[in-house]
Parts: structure tokens; C-alpha cells; sequence
């Protein structure tokens, strides 16, 4: 069985474009894979956090990843701070990354754009995401256009370190999401749905309550023109509702269009968010029992057990390969 390796950061509460274009391909791909889920709070404090803001958000993401329908027996879920190895490899991998190729990373250039300081954790953040999949021995890591790069890093990492010490990393392979698989924001379609919006009539949140999610569709920006169909360059804010309609109903999107021949964008939208909060309905009922049980918090102890066996026999190997400790 091939192992997968995906790590999500703990900020902010996953939006319906994640669950499409993320949580809905893992649960089909814990059946067929040695899933590791990993929620990478280190990468999250490369920039400020509010502790007790923190705390909440990984306890949070790791609720919803179980409510969606990651399987404990089948997959590992765990925090990377539980797993000492994570930090541990990514201080060597940093030893054997280049200042020169780190200041090239993109997300490292914007996120650092017209600030007057930095730290430099923002700097090492893809050495410590290479150490992340390379514990495990991944064969893929499925991510985001956004996140190629760093995996492409991650790879040169691994043959550096093969090459130079001794032959122990696989080298992962890359797999980007499905096309079509990609939710557009509800005001500006021309651009990605995303958690971090500043504009929260943007996206739609796992965890939105029917009210919010109705208003939000209702008031989904669309064109003047009153026809469902699906354009997306002439019409993209009626394409993007038209993506969400078809992939939580089923149907496809000859169909829908069908269906609302002649009854212009109202029926569709009260339509559409009924069907959203439809489908959002069992995933908020089981995230609601998981987030104060025990239940959580021994599926978590379970996760961080099995991450921690085979990641602590990956970093024994790295340092006995470049001569550190006694062993």
C-alpha cells in the first residue's frame, strides 16, 4: 500500500472549498492508501498566533477531519508539535537547505511583502514541511497549485540528502487536485474561496449555521442576466454556484440547468442552500459530539502513538547517516 502524506495548518475553520477540493478526495483515498493526516500547528505559528486561539483551532480541525468522515482505523490523524521528530527534522533539512533557494520561495515573497520584520520561521517553513512528508515515507503528497513549490523543494531535499548521507528518503510524488475541483469566492468569482477572506460573505464555513449559509448564497455575486448556465468566462459567479449545486447534489450540470430553465437565479440560490445545509448537516451534528469527548482526545493520543513509531526510526536513520549522537 502507498502512503499518503497531507498536512493542514489550524487557522480558521475549513470552508466548503476545502471540503471539496481536500477532505471529500481523502476520505474516498484512506480506503486505498497508508494515510497519514497531519495538522501542522508548527507551520502555523510561523506567524502570530493567540494561544488559547490556537489550542481551539487544532482541537477544531482535528473534529471536523473525523466528522467528514476520516476513519481512525484506516487513517493516522495527529498534531505535529505531539511528534518531536517533525521539529527534529526539520532543524537537519534546514542544515542542508540554501538561503538563496528558501528567499526564492513565492509564498515566503508574499508573505513577507512590505512587512518591516519577519521571522525566520517564515523563511524555514519548507524545510520543515519537506521533514513533515519525508518521515513518513510518502509516496504522494496531494496539495494545492499554491503548495507545488515547496513539494518540488522537498524533493531536492531528499535527493541531497540520499546522494550526500545515505539512501533513505523516498522521493514523493505530487498530486494536485482533480480539475474542477475548485471553489471560487461567493463576491469576487474570478478568485479562490478561501478561509483567510476578509470578506466573510466570501466563503461558506463547515461549521456556518442554515441562516448564514442562505444569506450568503442569496447574496453570491451573479450577473444581470437571469439565465443558469453555466459560462465561466462570461457568467463566473453563476458557474462557481453551478460547481457547488452539481457536486453536492450529485448532478451533473446539464442537468441543473435543465431544472431551472426559465426560473431564474432566486429558485436556484434557495435551492442551493438548502442543499448545502443538507449535506453540512450530519458532518456539524458529529463535530458537535466529538469536540468535548474523550473520544477526540483518544483517537488524537492513538494518531500521535503511530506517528511517533515510525517517525522516531526515520530521524535515528538521518542522524546515524550524518554522524550525530553516539549510535
Amino acid at each position: 500500500m502507498k502512503t499518503i502524506f497531507s498536512g493542514v495548518q489550524p487557522s480558521g475553520t475549513l470552508t466548503i472549498g476545502n471540503y471539496i477540493g481536500a477532505l471529500k478526495q481523502f476520505v474516498e483515498l484512506q480506503h486505498d492508501y497508508n494515510c497519514y493526516f497531519c495538522i501542522v500547528d508548527q507551520h502555523a505559528i510561523t506567524v502570530p498566533q493567540d494561544p488559547k486561539e490556537l489550542k481551539q483551532n487544532i482541537r477544531s480541525l482535528a473534529a471536523l477531519y473525523l466528522a467528514v468522515g476520516i476513519d481512525p482505523n484506516k487513517a493516522t490523524l495527529f498534531i505535529q508539535s505531539e511528534v518531536p521528530a517533525h521539529a527534529q527534522a526539520g532543524w537537519i533539512l534546514q542544515c542542508i537547505s540554501y538561503i538563496g533557494e528558501l528567499e526564492r520561495m513565492t509564498q515566503f515573497k508574499d508573505k513577507s511583502a512590505g512587512k518591516e520584520a519577519v521571522s525566520a520561521g517564515l523563511l524555514t517553513y519548507p524545510p520543515l514541511m519537506a521533514g513533515d512528508i519525508l518521515l513518513y515515507n510518502a509516496d504522494l503528497v496531494p496539495v494545492g497549485e499554491d503548495q507545488k513549490q515547496h513539494l518540488e523543494l522537498t524533493r531536492d531535499l531528499a535527493e541531497r540528502f540520499n546522494k550526500k548521507y545515505a539512501n533513505i528518503f523516498t522521493i514523493p510524488d505530487i498530486q494536485l487536485p482533480k480539475v474542477g475541483a475548485r471553489i471560487m469566492s461567493l463576491q469576487d468569482p474570478t478568485k479562490k474561496m478561501s478561509k483567510s477572506d476578509a470578506n466573510k460573505k466570501a466563503f461558506i464555513s463547515l461549521l456556518d449555521e442554515p441562516k448564514q449559509i442562505e444569506k450568503k448564497i442569496k447574496s453570491a455575486v451573479t450577473d444581470s442576466e437571469g439565465v443558469v448556465k453555466y459560462d465561466k468566462e462570461n457568467k463566473p459567479g453563476i458557474s462557481n454556484l453551478l460547481s457547488i449545486y452539481s457536486i453536492f447534489s450529485g448532478k451533473s450540470v446539464e442537468t441543473i440547468e435543465k431544472e431551472y430553465e426559465g426560473k431564474g437565479y432566486g429558485a436556484f440560490k434557495g435551492d442551493l442552500a438548502e442543499i448545502v445545509i443538507n449535506e453540512l448537516k450530519p458532518i456539524q451534528d458529529r463535530y458537535d459530539e466529538l469536540m468535548d469527548s474523550p473520544e477526540l482526545d483518544a483517537i488524537l493520543d492513538r494518531g500521535a502513538e503511530k506517528a511517533n513509531e515510525v517517525a522516531s526510526q526515520t530521524i535515528k536513520k538521518m542522524e546515524k547517516a550524518m554522524g550525530l549522537g553516539r549510535h
